[in-house]
């Protein structure tokens, strides 16, 4: 079973400790200072499969598809996509793998947000398994030996739903299957249940990869034992602590001094700044790296006020010169 990580570079019967993918979050720069600090797999945001097959027509690409965009220092990747569209799907998927040749496509059947389920995309895929089965075929026929993935939900309202979902998504050509312990009901509140995802794991004999709940690296393990799955997905709880992975892997709490912790926001504005100049998006990484240290409430204040790279930088340099 878990050969199918041989495309990641992990060794038998490791567990994958894998950067979830967050719309907003999981770009370049955050890819690539996770995989520094240990990650094992990381994926894009989401990507819109519609959007991507329409930018074919612009000669130096468009924004879908410049979504798809990575390093090879973030390898291993897998490029998620979504949409409900079977020929489109696979098309993206295609294209994808063609121009960027990632280790594998992802599925987003999971996405609980209301604009998103609005167009029957994300986890609406839950309501109509038949299509998604559909999709997952189309998608695996397009992309040739690489690894497909979907990830999902325990459900629309239920969490047993995943009971006959999962099997169903397994035998259409699904590789590997990442679930979040919420039904798509509940969103992102109310209680995870890794109980759900292991009566999933001892269904199939695919990778299955646990999501949802964790805020440390002691919940990792404690999600592996209850679950008894071939790794996790880490979203929210690596924002601000990129080295969680590493805390999980040296089993022990990592206290990075403000002076460490600067360093590595440096980084990651440079890192940010090879391919973006909107410095809005980065800031949410930025406050959340200086949040509870001592005394730090004026410098995310100034940090929330910033406008450019530049200002950023005079503020925490203003900030360090100060302590």
């Amino acid at each position: 079973m878990n050969n199918d990580f041989r495309h990641f570079n992990i060794e038998e019967n490791q567990k994958i400790i894998a950067l979830a993918p967050m719309a907003g979050f999981t770009d370049s720069a955050f890819r690539q200072i996770c995989r520094k600090n240990g990650a094992d797999l990381v994926y894009s945001e989401m990507v819109s499969a519609r959007g991507t097959v329409e930018d074919q027509k612009f000669t130096d690409g468009g924004k879908s598809l410049g979504f798809s965009r990575f390093l090879d220092a973030e390898r291993p990747i897998l490029v998620q996509i979504f949409g409900n569209e079977p020929v489109i799907m696979a098309e993206a998927a295609k294209i994808i793998c063609e121009k960027y040749n990632p280790e594998g496509i992802d599925i987003n059947m999971g996405c609980p947000a209301r604009k998103v389920v609005a167009n029957d995309y994300g986890s609406s895929l839950l309501k109509d398994p038949q299509l998604a089965a559909e999709i997952v075929r189309q998608v695996k026929a397009s992309i040739g030996d690489r690894i497909l993935s979907v990830k999902t939900r325990l459900g629309w309202e239920n969490n047993n739903e995943i009971l006959t979902f999962a099997p169903k998504m397994e035998a259409a050509g699904a590789d590997m299957i990442a679930i979040h312990g919420r039904t798509r009901k509940q969103e992102f509140s109310g209680e995870v249940d890794w109980e759900m995802i292991g009566q999933v794991k001892k269904l199939l004999k695919i990778p299955v990869l646990a999501n949802g709940g964790i805020k440390n690296w002691q919940d990792i393990d404690r999600c592996l034992e209850i679950s008894g799955a071939d790794g996790v997905l880490i979203g929210q709880a690596a924002v601000g602590r990129p080295w969680i992975f590493d805390e999980y892997k040296q089993q022990k709490s990592i206290e990075l001094s403000f002076e460490e912790t600067c360093e590595i926001a440096f980084e990651h504005i440079e890192l940010y700044h090879n391919y973006s100049k909107f410095f809005n998006e980065l800031k949410k990484h930025l406050l959340a790296y200086f949040k509870g240290f001592p005394n730090c409430s004026e410098l995310r204040r100034d940090i929330a006020m910033s406008e450019s790279f530049e200002e950023f930088k005079e503020v925490l340099e203003g900030f360090r010169a100060k302590i």
